[in-house]
């Protein structure tokens, strides 16, 4: 299931995808998501903070509504950082 499915804007992606390319940005998210697991990606709460915490650090303000689509998304993916079947399937969600 895409992340249109969830009502993420394309839009929005495409922005972040752009400002992710940049090394200031991309460092950033990168202590973010530093040691997160399995577990935390499960856990709505821990999610929720994810994601303000990633909006905050690269700069793209993000609704209410917003935030809990990409809430709902992540955790319906059941994704694991460690397997590298997961983050190809990502991979090939967002290219």
């Amino acid at each position: 299931m895409g992340y249109q499915q969830f009502g993420i804007e394309p839009q929005l992606v495409e922005r972040v995808k752009r400002k992710l390319k940049h090394p200031e940005y991309k460092e950033r998210a990168k202590v973010v998501l530093h040691g997160v697991t399995k577990a935390d990606l499960q856990d709505r709460v821990k999610v929720k903070k994810l994601t303000a915490q990633m909006s905050k650090a690269i700069g793209e303000p993000l609704t209410d509504q917003q935030a809990e689509r990409i809430v709902q998304f992540v955790i319906a993916q059941k994704i694991d950082p460690n397997n590298t079947f997961h983050l190809l399937k990502l991979w090939g969600m967002f290219r």
